[in-house]
């Protein structure tokens, strides 16, 4: 069998100057490229997640109240839509995007350009184990390791290099993880506040 990584929306609009920044955002980035340079046999397939939004509705609020309804962010086309510069992308075998049209925050939500989805993609290849890594602990990475998990994969969220958006909803995140089954190493990123 084998493992993958999966790096969750380590885009634009989701670090420092984005339009939902997330602060440790850029250094969760440089942090994920260190690791891959250091144990470049760590993991036997590198994936990434995109917010891909082109009209997710309700999901973009004016004003936006910070728990269903968020800025306008990675907006298919823009510059925030695109992966943080710190991050790098050469092991990066396949993209899932996700949101089009609604919200969305797992990455078993997303679907590479030729439509497979992201639990199909990991099957295919023999993983059985994946590793969630990116922005932010507590909304999209949360999502897709639960997600990981229902779908059977043994899952583990390295919490070094994902950086969370609050402590109230960082605690949630955590309880909701360990209750599930997903493990978790090390320490989220996080600005109290």
């Amino acid at each position: 069998m084998a493992n993958a990584l999966i790096i969750v929306d380590v885009q634009n609009d989701f670090c420092e100057g984005g339009s939902l920044a997330v602060a440790g955002g850029a250094g969760v980035a440089a942090g994920i490229s260190r690791l891959l340079a250091a144990e470049p046999n760590r993991w036997d397939h590198v994936v990434a997640t995109k917010d891909y939004h082109v009209d997710p509705g309700v999901h973009f609020g004016n004003p936006p109240d910070y728990i269903d309804s968020w800025p306008a962010h990675c907006v298919v086309g823009t510059p925030g839509s695109e992966f943080h510069p710190e991050l790098a992308t050469d092991r990066i075998e396949a993209i899932f995007h996700k949101g089009e049209h609604a919200a969305a925050y797992s990455g078993f939500e997303g679907h590479a350009a030729d439509g497979e989805r992201l639990a199909d993609w990991l099957r295919a290849r023999g993983v059985d184990r994946v590793d969630v890594v990116g922005v932010a602990t507590d909304h999209c990475v949360r999502a897709t390791a639960l997600d990981a998990a229902r779908e059977g994969f043994a899952t583990t969220v390295l919490l070094d290099l994902t950086a969370a958006v609050a402590p109230e909803t960082l605690d949630v995140a955590l309880r909701a993880m360990d209750g599930a089954g997903v493990a978790m190493t090390g320490t989220p990123v996080i600005t109290a506040t």
